[in-house]
Parts: structure tokens; sequence; C-alpha cells
């Protein structure tokens, strides 16, 4: 898709201005996020989302339209497998539940210019070497395998290596001050819990998006998607953390319908791959509209599952003291 440069700013623009709103209206005072204002911003932000869709759709191509809802969709979904992994983090370092929200924002603020960056070097990769997607397509289904594997294990919280470059270099006071990220003891300079969770929120997102970016390449090549798909879902990614809470414990197959799906875009991208060199016929192949409708299955059929599941085990737990009774 031919973007214009004009495009790109006013789209960055425009998320600047969600960001900005959001600090401005959320964050001016800071407060414990209620599950009903929560609720409002994620249907204000998947509105969002889908509005700029439908924007691809009338000005650009119902082709790059899917690509975009189908991407956003997968990066949503992936995102929401890891709030388990933020609230472990946030647990972790005990972070006050008014300054939850600011964490979130400064992090995953952070985690998109990351991203972008990651996404400008995978499309310049991409553009000049098409072997590029059999490494993308192989370590998607490795990815996948480990997922399955792993998820009986529980999950706990270690600290990653720039968490703890940070702790060796820089002093960090035992407790938080407020929402600020530094402060003065005694004429000393010093950082704040609250500034190393926010490293921690922000590298944990980047290590996320090893396993995301690969994936939105394989329904998408096209730098303007990846980026906007992978925005829209981070941007949405605060509120559904207050909003899902422990909600996302209940989830417990949807590490096996992510695995499926990024097996499933794994192996997309590999038969692109051979698209390329001419080394399959022309009608193997995965388009658009199957990989949505694919994606969307597999995440309603783990959704419906993972309910079922979690609903029989609450009834099977109140039965047993009756039952010891």
């Amino acid at each position: 898709m031919d973007v214009p440069w004009w495009v790109w700013v006013a789209t960055l623009g425009g998320l600047a201005l969600l960001l900005l709103l959001d600090l401005v209206i959320v964050d001016r005072k800071p407060h414990e996020v209620t599950t009903a204002e929560a609720a409002k911003w994620v249907v204000f932000y998947v509105a969002c989302a889908i509005l700029f869709g439908v924007g691809v759709w009338l000005f650009g191509d119902s082709h790059f339209a899917i690509e975009y809802f189908t991407g956003y969709i997968t990066e949503y979904s992936l995102s929401v497998d890891n709030l388990f992994i933020f609230m472990v983090i946030m647990s972790s370092f005990a972070v006050p539940s008014i300054h939850q929200h600011r964490v979130l924002l400064i992090g995953i603020l952070l985690a998109l210019v990351m991203r972008g960056i990651f996404i400008a070097v995978g499309a310049a990769l991409i553009a000049k070497f098409v072997w590029i997607f059999f490494i993308f397509g192989a370590f998607l289904l490795w990815t996948a395998i480990s997922m399955v594997r792993k998820k009986d294990e529980d999950e706990e919280y270690h600290e990653n290596a720039v968490v703890r470059w940070v702790r060796k270099v820089f002093p960090v006071t035992e407790d938080y001050h407020g929402s600020k990220s530094s402060v003065k003891i005694d004429g000393k300079r010093y950082l704040t819990p609250m500034f190393v969770v926010i490293v921690a929120i922000g590298s944990a997102d980047l290590l996320f998006a090893v396993d995301s970016i690969p994936a939105i390449f394989g329904i998408t090549q096209d730098p303007f998607l990846v980026f906007t798909a992978n925005a829209f879902a981070l941007m949405g990614l605060r509120q559904l953390y207050f909003l899902l809470g422990g909600l996302v414990d209940k989830l417990v197959y949807l590490s096996v319908g992510l695995a499926v799906i990024l097996g499933f875009i794994g192996i997309k991208l590999i038969l692109h791959a051979f698209h390329e060199y001419h080394l399959v016929p022309e009608w193997l192949e995965i388009n658009n509209w199957l990989s949505l409708s694919v994606i969307v299955l597999v995440l309603a059929i783990t959704t419906w599952a993972s309910l079922v599941k979690s609903k029989k085990d609450a009834e099977a737990q109140e039965q047993e003291p009756a039952e010891n009774a």
C-alpha cells in the first residue's frame, strides 16, 4: 500500500492525541481505575481501531482493510495473554493501585517506540531477503510448540537483564514517593521503584514483540498496517488490564489457542516464502479471509472452552466443603 508521508504524519499525530487525551483525562488525578471506567475506555479504543480500519477500507482497499483487522485482532489477543505477566510484575513491585495506570501508560509508550524500530528493521529485511520468511515462520512454529509445553507451568516474574542493570548502576529507594520516578535525598539523586517497574513493563512488552512482530508480518508486510495494528492494540491494552483483572486467570485455554494461531501464521509465512521461490502451486495459498476466519474461530472456541472449564472448576470447589461437612 502506497502511503504518502502526510498520512504517516496525520496518523502519528492522531495516535499522540489519543495518548494525550488519556493522560489528561485519566491520569490528571491519580486514582484506582474502576471496572466501569475501564470498560468505557476499552470500548472507546476498540471503536477508534474499527474506525481506522473502516478508513483503510474506504480510502485504501478492502484487501488492506482485512489485513489490518486480522493483524489488530491477532495483536490484541496476544496482548491479552501478556496481561498476566503485567499483573505479576505489578504484584511483585507492590505498585499502589492509584499509580498502576501511569506505569502501564509510560511503559507501553516506551514499548510502542521500540516496536516501531523493530517494525522498520523487519520491513527492511523482508523487502531485501525473501528467506527471512522461513526464519520468521520457523520461529513462530517453535514458539507455538513452546507455549503448549509450558501451558501448565506457573509463571513467576524474574527481573530481566535490563531491570538488573538499572538496579546495579543507579541507587533505588526502598519505598515509593508518589508517582515520582526519582527523588533527591540528602543531596543525592535516587531512582524510585516507580521508575524500575516502568522499565520492567516496557522491557517485558519488548520481549513480547519478538513473538508478535513476526506474527503480524505473516498477515501483512505493509509497515503502515503493521505499525497501526500494533499501536491500537497496545493503546487499548492498559484499560483492558483493569477491565479483565482476575478474569485473565479464567482463560485457561488461551495459551493453547494462541499457540494454534502462531502455528497457523508460521505455516502461512513458510508457504509465502515457497511461493516467492515458485516452489508450490498458486492454489496452495492462505488468503486474508481464511486467515481472519481461522483466527476469530480459534479465539472464540478457546474463550468459550476456558469459561466453561472455569465455571465447572468453581462449582467443584463449592461442592467440596459441602461433601466434607
